[in-house]
């Protein structure tokens, strides 16, 4: 079920004769103008506002020759090897 809030909102006299004006022109209400506009900037904040892991990747060519066709507990072994523990 959809419910609607009446609300007051101030908008500068400039901007909301645009509003009605793109309103009027597109055969559609200052009400619908404003939702779909919310909408749009809630949207945009959405997505500029999710999590994105930066690119922490260095360059090379992969694993080192020796190491490839090793199993990962091989490369762990190595890796670890002489740190005692």
């Amino acid at each position: 079920m959809v419910t609607h809030m009446k609300t007051t909102v101030e908008i500068s006299d400039p901007v909301l004769a645009e509003a009605k004006k793109a309103a009027r022109r597109e055969g559609s209400t200052l009400r619908a103008l404003m939702e779909e506009g919310l909408r749009l900037a809630l949207d945009r904040r959405e997505k500029e506002s999710r999590f994105r892991l930066r690119d922490a990747s260095v360059g090379g060519k992969g694993l080192r020759p020796e190491l490839r066709g090793a199993s990962w507990d091989e490369i762990r072994d190595l890796a670890y090897r002489g740190r005692g523990g």
